[in-house]
């Protein structure tokens, strides 16, 4: 694949991706847009975390203003990642349980099991019986929180997320906007329902993790006005990001 093509996939993928010029070993850089001034990096030395969680290195960083430096605000931190490895948004599949590469932004809308945690900046559903995430790269709402009847079975089920029984990992978590906008369903599908959630003490499928306690630190501190986004990459990656 060429790298325009690359780049054209990984933008149809759904990530907020801009390249720079090479780094080393000819890996494309990751430029974070100028409007963030709120950035969590996930990063790792290669494209094959270490097992047996696939453990990458989570840092949130904070700006005054476009252009200014970028400070540490929290981290570093181990963070859980996907038991197929990192792979570029544009060659990521459904079901591959790799942790996409890019830059995302995050949905409007946080979730959880637990009672609203308060101090949060963006809107707050707590999951009840019958709240799914559409994992069916042939349903209509393929990527969406979808709400059902309590104990009506969807279409889309099979693979899908039943999120009001997965609290362990769900007590809180944000939508990390990948595959949306536009969404690319059916053969060939980049994937869904990819998450910033609570620790299992495993690797993910494809979502980012934290200990509870340091999730809830970093959700509370996201705010849309700062126009957050989410860097997941290796190191060669984030080379040239200036980040103290």
């Amino acid at each position: 694949m060429t790298r325009v093509a690359a780049v054209l996939g990984t933008i149809a993928a759904g990530a907020a991706i801009i390249f720079a010029a090479p780094a080393a070993a000819g890996a494309a850089r990751l430029v974070i847009p100028r409007s963030a001034d709120q950035l969590i990096v996930v990063s790792s030395p290669t494209a094959h975390p270490p097992p047996p969680q696939d453990l990458v290195t989570l840092r949130a960083y904070t700006r005054s203003r476009p252009g200014s430096p970028w400070r540490l605000a929290h981290g570093p931190w181990p963070a859980e990642t996907g038991s197929g490895h990192l792979v570029a948004a544009a060659e990521r599949r459904e079901g591959d349980q790799a942790t996409p590469t890019g830059v995302f932004t995050f949905g409007a809308t946080m979730y959880g099991n637990d009672n609203d945690p308060r101090g949060l900046h963006y809107r707050y559903h707590r999951l009840v019986c019958g709240d799914w995430w559409d994992e069916d790269p042939y349903s209509a709402t393929y990527n969406r929180f979808v709400h059902v009847p309590c104990g009506v079975t969807p279409s889309f089920a099979p693979g899908s997320e039943p999120l009001w029984t997965e609290t362990r990992a769900y007590p809180y978590f944000a939508v990390i906007d990948f595959n949306l906008g536009p969404i690319r369903a059916g053969d060939g599908a980049p994937g869904s329902g990819i998450f910033l959630h609570s620790w299992l003490d495993a690797p993910t499928q494809g979502c980012v993790a934290l200990p509870k306690s340091r999730l809830l630190d970093i959700l509370r501190w996201l705010r849309p006005t700062q126009h957050p986004v989410i860097e997941i990459g290796t190191d060669a990656e984030l080379a040239g990001l200036n980040l103290d």
